[in-house]
């Protein structure tokens, strides 16, 4: 390990990869909005929304590699500037290509993923390499729970109001464009934190460049044949693509059915983003010890069968629902139908969280010691291009059909992956079975 104090440069890291990530969830809110406010379908907004996965999918690998010969410090400050002039292009988009153009540049450097995962293992020994990983994901929950949050602050009235009175004439503002901008401040603060206090954790004696490996797609097709490891990709495959139906097409519902904007939609978002990680850092440890990986991941997943698909039909629900008024001494009165929606929300989130945390977990007591990297890349591979083809699938069966459709096909895409699990060896079964 070439730098001096390694766990100052982890919480460095830590830092640059939360702020990145609450940059990027400020615009969860707003992108597909943004979408319709030029004419867009809801099937084009999903392929908006796709094309970052896509581009992250793409560059992951390449930034990695990258990484490798030239160091990771400039891999990572390079990712960062690219980050400010997407979501400055964001803003300052005007038109539906310009969106395209800056949503798969930021998707692009959001590959940077891979590099900080390689900062990490080169400055922790092998013994500690899972807690530094574990910090990075906590870096991710973080990032996606609070960003959502300033997405809505941002776009609401008194803020836009504000920004309006205080920022000259030629800059737009409005609920899509100040989000963007805030990103892009955010995130350019980021970069000159990073370029100040990030040191280099490979030195240029052990910089080579890397050697020519299997695409990740020709690893992923390898694994899928693979007995046992197969199963639990196709598994983790199958479930972010039913997941993503619910990421792609949920603002494009609460919007058509209740009327909400950004602001409304972050709140909703920053709710869900609170349970998983109640659930994730909170719940599923005890869960394990009594339940066991297998048959908390089959719970998550039935729980998801049924919750996912209930999802689309929450206003129906909501007329059994008796109108309660404010439940807070200030904030706003929440319809019936938005609580049914926070009901069915509530368990969806819980069960979506014990089925990534045990998945991730199945595939990783699968692999040796000296394979967790690769495994866990693997699953990575997996949820990208889960998260490229499952909003576009949701988007056409959104407009092409009808609002519910893609939820419902969302929720039967997890039955297969009960089958999945069922096949399973006895073995592993057993090893994760409290």
């Amino acid at each position: 390990m070439a730098v001096e104090n390694p766990r100052r440069a982890l919480g460095v890291v830590f830092f640059i990869v939360f702020v990145d990530l609450l940059g990027f969830g400020i615009l969860i809110p707003v992108i597909p909005l943004y979408a319709l406010s030029f004419g867009a379908t809801e099937f084009v907004g999903s392929l908006l929304i796709a094309s970052y996965s896509a581009m992250q999918f793409l560059a992951a690998p390449v930034l990695g590699r990258l990484s490798d010969d030239r160091g990771r410090r400039p891999v990572l400050l390079l990712s960062l500037m690219g980050s400010v002039i997407a979501w400055s292009l964001f803003g300052i988009a005007g038109s539906l290509a310009v969106l395209f153009a800056a949503r798969m540049l930021a998707g692009a450097m959001g590959g940077n993923i891979a590099t900080a995962q390689a900062y990490i293992a080169d400055i922790t020994p092998p013994e500690d390499r899972a807690k530094g990983l574990g910090l990075l994901g906590a870096a991710f929950g973080l990032g996606f729970v609070f960003g959502p949050a300033l997405g809505g602050f941002f776009a609401s009235a008194p803020v836009i109001a504000v920004a309006r009175d205080i920022l000259p004439a030629v800059v737009p503002v409005s609920e899509f464009t100040l989000p963007s901008f805030a990103a892009a401040v955010i995130t350019g603060l980021n970069l000159v934190v990073a370029f100040f206090v990030l040191p280099e954790s490979r030195p240029p004696e052990e910089r080579t460049a890397s050697p020519e490996r299997e695409s990740r797609l020709e690893q992923l097709l390898t694994a899928l044949r693979t007995h046992g490891l197969g199963a639990m990709i196709a598994s983790f495959f199958l479930a972010s693509f039913a997941f993503s139906a619910l990421e792609s097409q949920f603002i494009f519902l609460t919007n058509d059915q209740y009327g909400y904007g950004a602001t409304e939609n972050a709140i909703i978002l920053t709710y869900v983003g609170l349970v998983l990680a109640f659930v994730q850092g909170g719940l599923v440890g005890p869960l394990t010890d009594r339940f066991g990986e297998y048959r908390l991941a089959l719970g998550g997943v039935a729980i998801q069968v049924v919750m996912l698909a209930a999802v689309p039909f929450s206003p129906v629900f909501g007329t059994y629902i008796p109108q309660f008024g404010a439940l807070l001494p200030v904030g706003p009165v929440l319809p019936p139908g938005v609580l049914a929606l926070l009901v069915v929300m509530t368990p969806l989130s819980f069960g979506n969280a014990l089925t990534n945390v045990s998945l991730n977990t199945l595939v990783s007591r699968s692999a040796g010691d000296d394979e967790q990297g690769g495994a866990f890349g693997l699953t990575q591979s997996a949820g990208s291009l889960a998260r490229t083809f499952g909003p576009a699938l949701a988007g056409g069966l959104y407009t092409a059909i009808a609002f519910w459709v893609p939820f419902v096909v969302g929720g039967l895409l997890m039955i297969p992956i009960l089958f999945l699990l069922g096949k399973l060896d006895r073995e592993v079964i057993a090893a994760t079975t409290a």
